[in-house]
């Protein structure tokens, strides 16, 4: 009835079924996640529990955990980019018509959650195939870092500085800084060892990332801070691992540095 031509191209189009039931359901687990989390953060904002720049961070780091769950289950790049396109649209929908109050209620302009979304959407997109332990490190970075900074700086900031008219302080930086540093440091320690490049990489995207925090406005560190991350890591990592002269090089810095202490 069937020809042999036949029956191969029926079974080949028909394959993509045997991954499917794992994809759904590595789907809905992650659906499930971010579903708990907006409405933990909607129950907290219209109870009136937390504070509106707590609720927002609620939101900040339960969502940007779920990268962790992306990475684990190996799903698809595509799915990572359409899911951030619909939340970009989501969030910038929500900031005219509030369909998601608990985003808007800290009473400032800021286009943070968007950028967000949309930064999540660019890393995934340049690093998932290959190497995404840098996608995961970069939205890792701006999820604990921005997210712990904000309500350690609102809750115990008392050394103020400002910069572009926007009021920081000493204590939330500080806590960019330590977040970005043990974030970036297990994360690579996890893939490449007890190695002096993985701190000493950690250490230069802490430092990178909180004065990409430090000087921004309207929110853009949550475009800044992810993408400046990830890239330096690949980039110093490439460099350090890679290029035995430089690596001769740093060497040498980190043994002075050594004998001299």
């Amino acid at each position: 009835m069937f020809s042999r031509s036949t029956l191969q191209l029926l079974v080949s189009s028909t394959s993509w079924l045997e991954s499917a039931p794992a994809l759904w359901l590595q789907l809905l687990i992650v659906a499930a996640w971010l579903g708990f989390v907006l409405l933990l953060a909607e129950g907290l904002n219209r109870s009136k529990w937390a504070e509106p720049e707590a609720v927002r961070k609620v939101i900040h780091i339960g969502t940007g955990n779920v990268i962790l769950l992306a990475w684990w289950f190996q799903i698809p790049s595509w799915v990572g980019i359409a899911a951030s396109i619909l939340f970009s649209a989501v969030t910038l929908l929500s900031y005219r018509v509030a369909l998601l109050p608990s985003l808007n209620s800290v009473g400032r302009k800021s286009l943070g959650t968007f950028f967000y979304a949309v930064s999540i959407g660019i890393l995934i997109a340049f690093f998932w195939q290959q190497q995404p332990q840098y996608a995961v490190l970069g939205i890792l970075v701006m999820t604990w870092g921005d997210g712990l900074a904000a309500l350690v700086g609102q809750r115990w900031g008392r050394h103020r500085y400002k910069l572009w008219d926007v009021e920081k302080s000493w204590e939330g930086s500080l806590t960019m800084a330590i977040a970005s540093y043990l974030v970036s440091s297990l994360i690579l320690l996890s893939l490449q060892g007890n190695i002096w490049q993985t701190w000493a990489v950690a250490g230069a995207i802490a430092l990178t990332a909180t004065g990409l925090e430090a000087f921004s406005k309207f929110g853009i560190d949550n475009l800044t801070v992810p993408l400046g991350s990830a890239i330096l890591g690949f980039a110093l990592n490439q460099a350090l691992l890679e290029d035995p002269m430089l690596e001769d090089l740093m060497l040498m810095v980190v043994n002075c540095c050594g004998l001299q202490g």
